[in-house]
């Protein structure tokens, strides 16, 4: 499958011309889990990818680019989608420029809204909370997102990767709401966390192995899927900018106070249609405000191999800072 997807995206544009790697893993992980409090679970958990990372130029630029596909099963693999990523992203910012400051409505690619999602996800944990280092902490029941919003996290996915049976202290996972039409809805606990806001567990404990203490954090965060399509939420946008990229995510987010201001790659959008292609711009917001400003949310749910997944997600109001 990795030869094919080579193939795929060397004949995708002529302007590629290198693949520096492409690659096709599976994996099966079973895990068992016993605790003095009576608890005995296991489980079994596969999981499959395919990814390429290609290289393009003409005359004057030269670009990177990469694509991937995950899932649970060799029958979830999308090589040709992964191939067109990685096409996409290598030609489509060849020639790419800063481009003026300016406010306006950014259309985030799957993959950075995944990475966006995150970042709530942090926000929405209940370790956050309880350490009062969230700005949603106490606010259940408040509208803290635009009405089209519904958020949740939902560990019985058969498609993700990342779904489980069983959470790191050995309890039943389930679909756990999060933000309901705009309205937040609770938080992710472990059994600690649940005990300090007295309530329950969600069957959100994590840990990187089980010599180490539960933390608190996501399975499969998902948002509802709109109605439409990449394609037609940039053309309704009209005017605004498609990120595809975006970076110094951790150090350029406050997550105490939502602060965001990160760089960014994309391509400038005009009269409804894909034009030039922007680099090395800054966008910045709030992360409240953005939840806030959400003006289209797309159907194309996509699986990453972490535990967001992403879709197009149009929001409006946002500064785009450059020459």
């Amino acid at each position: 499958m990795a030869i094919e997807l080579e193939a795929q995206v060397r004949a995708g544009d002529p302007r590629i011309f290198g693949i520096e790697s492409a690659d096709y893993a599976d994996s099966v992980m079973a895990t068992a889990l016993a605790s003095t409090t009576g608890i005995r679970r296991s489980s079994a958990e596969t999981s499959v990818y395919l990814g390429v990372y290609a290289l393009a130029g003409d005359e004057e630029d030269t670009t990177t680019g990469f694509g991937f596909s995950v899932g649970r099963a060799l029958q979830d693999l999308d090589l040709a989608f992964a191939a067109q990523e990685a096409v996409q992203r290598c030609v489509r910012l060849l020639g790419a420029t800063k481009a003026p400051s300016e406010r306006l409505t950014v259309v985030l690619h799957p993959y950075v809204t995944s990475q966006f999602l995150s970042l709530i996800a942090e926000m929405l944990s209940g370790e956050s909370v309880i350490r009062g280092r969230s700005p949603f902490a106490g606010r259940v029941g408040e509208e803290i997102a635009a009405t089209s919003l519904t958020m949740f996290d939902d560990a019985t996915d058969p498609l993700s990767p990342t779904a489980s049976d069983t959470d790191g202290e050995g309890l039943a996972c389930r679909r756990v709401p999060l933000i309901d039409a705009g309205v937040l809805s609770g938080y992710l606990h472990n059994a600690y966390t649940a005990r300090v806001a007295g309530t329950n567990s969600t069957g959100s404990a994590q840990r990187g192995s089980h010599r180490a203490a539960p933390g608190v954090g996501p399975h499969v965060i998902k948002l509802m899927p709109g109605d439409l399509s990449a394609e037609e939420i940039i053309s309704q946008v009209g005017d605004g900018f498609l990120v595809h990229d975006i970076a110094g995510l951790h150090s350029g987010v406050n997550p105490v106070s939502g602060d965001l201001s990160v760089g960014a790659d994309g391509v400038r959008i005009r009269g409804g249609e894909l034009a030039e292609g922007i680099r090395e711009v800054t966008i910045g917001s709030t992360l409240q405000r953005m939840l806030g400003d959400v003006v289209a949310i797309g159907s194309d749910l996509t699986y990453f191999p972490w535990e967001s997944t992403g879709l197009t997600l149009a929001i409006a109001d946002v500064t785009m800072s450059g020459q």
